[in-house]
């Protein structure tokens, strides 16, 4: 598998502790499906890993919850016919699924205040547009 891949910064995924399994694809196919194992589980000990900073794992636990089974989280590829394809997509997965759960917060917004001048105009042009289409009722028109 070519290169490391980078979760965020210099921080990248451990080949160690990557657990890889592998099984039939489903679908069609000819008759070479019955034989390869071309999907691919790829499954990360996000609880025990030391390769994150702590603040990071941290972060990421609390994100990836819902996804977390014991503390491992597992991304699966079956979209290509090549295993190696595959794991190349997997492994790609996880690192930016990891990259966005160990992102810091957003920062908070601060709340500004609108110009009077920007407000005063809109009052005005709804009051032209109200001028506008009270003069369209056929009242006067007799």
């Amino acid at each position: 598998m070519p290169g490391p891949y980078v979760i965020r910064g210099s921080v990248v995924l451990p080949e160690a502790e990557l657990m890889w399994r592998f099984s039939r694809s489903s679908g069609p196919g000819g008759q070479h499906v019955n034989t390869s194992d071309s999907q691919v589980e790829l499954r990360f000990d996000l609880a025990r890993t030391q390769a994150l900073p702590e603040v990071w794992k941290a972060r990421a636990l609390e994100r990836l919850a819902s996804r977390l089974v014991d503390g491992v989280v597992t991304v699966r590829a079956s979209e290509h016919r090549s295993q190696w394809r595959n794991r190349e997509t997997a492994a790609t997965r996880l690192a930016s699924l990891l990259g966005e759960a160990t992102a810091p917060p957003p920062r908070p917004r601060r709340k500004t205040k609108i110009p009077r001048g920007i407000n005063e105009r809109r009052l005005r042009e709804k009051k032209a547009r109200s001028e506008t289409k009270r003069g369209r009722s056929g009242r006067d028109w007799g």
